[in-house]
């Protein structure tokens, strides 16, 4: 009877588990004026530092061949990465297979080496 799992009725649904947490109040009309403020200054900012930098127009011309030439920099990095990776693999598979080699010929030392004895049962 001890495992007896008897439902609880009083539970409130899952259907309003968040309502509490919303913050339903409206922001003071002070706030929403600092909000502005601040929202203006920075794109005062950003529009002043856009202005800082030189040759614009130069550099949305020239835009499209940056991304030409970046894109063949990338496949060029891709294809010396291969041959990076190709020369690793070779440098680690040579090393393992020298080791396996060393352990063969010292298991075959080993075997050749070893007297036998033979144990008789009675």
């Amino acid at each position: 009877m001890a495992d007896l799992n008897i439902p609880n009725l009083n539970i409130k649904t899952d259907k309003y588990i968040f309502k509490k947490k919303l913050n339903l109040r409206r922001k003071s009309k002070r706030r929403l004026f600092t909000e502005a403020f601040f929202l203006f200054i920075f794109s005062a900012l950003l529009v002043y530092i856009n202005y800082l930098i030189p040759n614009k127009n130069l550099l949305l011309q020239n835009l499209p061949s940056t991304f030409n030439k970046s894109f063949l920099l990338l496949i060029e990095l891709f294809s010396y990465l291969y041959e990076i990776f190709l020369v690793i693999f070779i440098f680690v598979s040579s090393l393992s297979a020298f080791i396996l080699m060393v352990g063969s010929f010292n298991r075959l030392f080993k075997v050749s080496k070893r007297k036998s004895k033979k144990i008789v049962f009675k």
